[in-house]
């Protein structure tokens, strides 16, 4: 790598990690205000935890260059692993080290993403030891199937994670929550967004961070990170006019909560599809994201899953969104890659521009990693529910969590 790359990758690595506190102040700020402490220390703890995990163990089972050991399910030399990141004084080269940094954000920021659908009712010792689990047995093996197995063996593609992350997110959080039960009340008692400036400051933080994740996935600072950060940028800005305008339409309002849900909800659907599409495509996809999920996060009410802050909605939904429009839009033709890189060889063509097997490929990874995601979580979350109880007592929960799980209050008025 050179230097400048280098440098690109090392602010990248920041800027995804700037996106956890981020996301904590945007579900933070939707939250009731006596629960808010708890969805902040649920979003810390998955970045304290899970780098511990990834350089021990989900490293080299999900992304791992070595192929030695590698199987169907997940792949890498666990010792020699070890000893390459430096636990016997051999050191990775530099070139791959970055990306065990960078790899290691989105790890931690990908169960940080389900507390939002628990918000309000889980408890936090539960949380402890459901996040370790989830990201040994469901992440680390899907990040492996979609970046060095099966998916990308079968021709699929996801250039930042909307798959690895935002669809396995959100298919967990459906799963956790219909084992969680719904909050007390719901749905007859609204629970509003107790602070909206800050929702508003962690959608400010993470479309300035999302620049890192998709732009950064380029690997180096080149014509792919370029389209990359300009697709981001288009995106979101056209998934917050979309979700304002249906808004508008149906409620006669356009809200501060629908404008900062418009600019997430696109920013997830672009993120498999920012380097592999041209600047225009990329306002198809925040439009349709936008005007998508303000749907989606209904259903939650018709089909009667108590989702606390739309994550499988936005997440979930807005991950197969982007990923479904990927299987149409996706053009070589288009992006500036890497003259040294033939066109023909790094993508397919999706159907709009000649291509069709990619969208059936896009079909098939998406809905295996739902299904895998699903059960996995499903069972992890029934045998802690069985255990040690995943939900906090009634009187815990009419009091609130900031008190009942950290003797702490946000606000002292």
């Amino acid at each position: 790598m050179e230097t400048g790359d280098f440098a690109w990758m090392l602010i990248s690595t920041a800027l995804v990690v700037f996106m956890v506190p981020g996301l904590a102040l945007f579900y933070g700020g939707m939250d009731r205000s006596k629960n808010v402490l708890n969805m902040l220390n649920m979003n810390l703890y998955c970045i304290g935890i899970v780098p511990l995990l990834w350089v021990t163990l989900s490293w080299t089972l999900g992304n791992s260059p070595n192929e030695e050991g590698a199987s169907g399910f997940w792949g890498g030399d666990l010792i020699g692993n070890w000893n390459q990141i430096g636990l016997d004084g051999l050191n990775m080269k530099p070139g791959d080290l970055i990306f065990v940094a960078f790899l290691m954000t989105f790890a931690s920021i990908t169960p940080a993403l389900i507390s939002g659908a628990v918000a309000d009712r889980m408890k936090f010792s539960a949380w402890v030891i459901f996040v370790p689990i989830w990201t040994l047995i469901v992440y680390t093996p899907v990040t492996y199937w979609v970046y060095s197995g099966w998916h990308d063996s079968m021709g699929a593609i996801d250039f930042a994670g909307g798959t690895a992350i935002h669809i396995n997110a959100g298919a967990a959080s459906l799963a956790l929550i219909l084992v969680l039960g719904k909050r007390k009340g719901w749905p007859s008692e609204s629970s509003p967004p107790h602070n909206l400036p800050l929702v508003m400051l962690g959608t400010g933080i993470l479309w300035f961070g999302w620049f890192g994740f998709n732009a950064g996935s380029a690997g180096e600072a080149n014509g792919a990170a370029v389209q990359a950060l300009l697709n981001t940028f288009v995106a979101a800005a056209a998934g917050m006019i979309g979700w304002m305008l249906i808004e508008w339409y149906r409620d006669g309002k356009a809200t501060t909560l629908g404008a900062c849900s418009g600019v997430v909800a696109a920013l997830v659907a672009i993120t498999p599809a920012a380097g592999y599409v041209g600047g225009l495509s990329s306002i198809i996809f925040g439009l349709v994201a936008g005007v998508g999920c303000y749907f989606l996060i209904g259903l939650k009410n018709k089909l009667g899953y108590d989702d606390s802050l739309d994550v499988v909605g936005v997440h979930g939904g807005g991950g197969i969104i982007g990923g479904l429009l990927l299987g149409l839009f996706a053009d070589n033709s288009a992006i500036n890659n890497e003259e040294t890189v033939p066109r023909d060889d790094w993508f397919q063509d999706g159907v709009f521009f000649g291509g069709g097997e990619l969208f059936i490929d896009q079909l098939a990874a998406m809905g295996s990693v739902i299904a895998f995601s699903f059960i996995v979580t499903f069972i992890i979350a029934k045998v802690l529910d069985a255990t040690i109880g995943l939900r906090v007592s009634e009187e815990d929960e009419e009091a609130g969590l900031d008190q009942s799980q950290h003797a702490e209050t946000a606000y002292n008025l």
